[in-house]
């Protein structure tokens, strides 16, 4: 990155000329809360927070900021869990907030596609949806805080994947602000362009590091009118790879999640989180969580009832629960969603967001717990996540009554165990999270050398100051 040709007060006005006084922060106690992420692991500096209104006062930032050789790091609702929206601690670039690109530009329903700004929150673009009567699928813990443009830039996936897809198969169209202050626009609700590469998705899970997404034509689908969540207790994640298959050549597109969770995470959701309850009688060592939805009244009811006996009768679970309301149902979902938190409040943790092939899912959490046993006797593996597409979060808790420390120092030697075993499977360091400047140094280990190279080369041309986010992904 080249070094910054303003004194700072120079560039502050100039910034201020651009979007008002009052939209750059600079502030300590204003800006604290933009310059560290979720897990406390990183912390930042910056000279100032801005806010634009605008995709055009975005791009005339970077261009100012390009000009000067400003490092400018992009953020939606500052959820990530990689630290890919975190400054350096220099504090000699800025934080440019997408907070305020608010605007719901169209929404159509006959084609099936909404254009919502960056800033949206993805519980707004739910109820976006829902209001012309169709579904956005894309559904995570922090729906109520994450913004569409970080969702975008992280490529997000979440608990639907498994029937809709990540937020690449469901963005049709973006406009982004280029490092030199263009905007580029491939907005609209086209299904066919056959024109030239496909820049849309060449932006989606770039982390902010080739330009700053400031709106996203996204996909509406035929919202379903039934729905049915089932928790089933199981002997192990073999019996749930077959029991996976088993609702699949049952239920069809119908399927819209299939999570795993093991009994140490239920255990530790009950333990941790006030009004959590066991939802079977007894306990069992492995857990499924399976929603259903269908598009007439009653249907995902009738449909998951009939393939929950059909299951218990072939053997293929040990006992289930049909959730008989839509309170009961998100109980259900809430045992799933309070994993990480329920972790968190047990101790150190040692989390991974990996991806191995389905069928290879069973065979990864036994060799990867003889593994860790072998290194850290009593460290607790609390495998979950969604078994339908192969993406587990494999994190590890501290041994009872450890010293979180001592256990946190073995970051290092927890991570090769695990993403060793990863690449033997041949899987992804990063599902959906993302790099960030968390794995940023494990891509360079791990990821083919020609596709790093593609990569750079692509940054140089679209960034070539090195403006764009420094210091993450690459």
């Amino acid at each position: 990155m080249t070094a910054n040709r303003f004194d700072a007060p120079l560039l502050l006005s100039r910034l201020a000329a651009i979007i008002g006084e009052a939209a750059v922060v600079t502030d300590t106690a204003a800006m604290s809360a933009y310059l560290a992420e979720p897990r406390d692991l990183y912390h930042g500096r910056a000279l100032c927070v801005l806010k634009p209104a605008s995709a055009s006062e975005v791009a005339r930032i970077l261009a100012l900021c390009n000009e000067s050789g400003t490092a400018v790091t992009p953020q939606g609702g500052n959820t990530g869990l990689v630290g890919g929206q975190t400054p350096d601690e220099s504090g000699a670039g800025v934080v440019l907030s997408l907070e305020r690109l608010k605007k719901r530009r169209h929404i159509d329903a006959a084609a099936d596609a909404m254009t919502l700004e960056a800033g949206v929150t993805l519980l707004e673009a739910q109820e976006a949806a829902s209001s012309v009567d169709r579904y956005f699928p894309l559904s995570l813990a922090s729906e109520g805080s994450c913004a569409i443009g970080g969702n975008l830039a992280t490529n997000a996936g979440g608990v639907h994947v498994l029937a809709y897809g990540s937020m690449r198969d469901l963005v049709l169209g973006i406009e982004v602000a280029l490092a030199d202050g263009r905007l580029l626009s491939t907005l609209g609700a086209l299904r066919k362009d056959n024109t030239g590469y496909d820049l849309t998705r060449l932006f989606v899970g770039s982390e902010g590091t080739l330009g700053v997404i400031t709106a996203a034509t996204l996909k509406l689908f035929p919202r379903p009118r039934s729905r049915a969540v089932a928790f089933l207790g199981l002997s192990d994640p073999a019996q749930a790879l077959d029991l996976l298959a088993f609702v699949k050549s049952r239920a069809g597109p119908s399927l819209h999640a299939f999570e795993l969770v093991s009994r140490i995470g239920l255990d530790l959701v009950l333990k941790h989180i006030p009004g959590a309850r066991d939802p079977l009688a007894q306990a069992h060592k492995w857990y499924a969580l399976v929603e259903i939805a269908a598009f007439s009244a009653g249907e995902a009811e009738r449909l998951c009832a009939e393939i929950l006996a059909a299951a218990h009768e072939a053997g293929l679970a040990e006992d289930a629960t049909l959730a008989q309301s839509l309170e009961q149902a998100k109980e259900l979902w809430r045992l799933r969603e309070n994993l990480s938190e329920a972790q968190k409040r047990e101790g150190g943790s040692i989390k991974h967001d990996i991806s191995v092939p389905v069928n290879a899912i069973p065979q990864f959490i036994a060799e990867a717990g003889r593994r860790l046993r072998e290194a850290i006797p009593d460290a607790r593996p609390v495998p979950f996540g969604h078994m339908g597409d192969g993406n587990l979060h494999y994190n590890v808790s501290q041994p009872v009554g450890g010293d979180k420390a001592a256990f946190l120092s073995r970051w290092d030697e927890v991570n090769g165990i695990v993403h060793g075993l990863v690449a033997e499977c041949h899987g992804s360091i990063s599902a959906e999270h993302g790099i960030g400047r968390l794995k940023r140094d494990l891509l360079r280990e791990t990821k083919d050398a020609v596709a790093l190279d593609a990569m750079r080369a692509i940054k140089k041309a679209l960034d070539p100051k090195g403006i764009l986010n420094p210091g993450v992904l690459l």
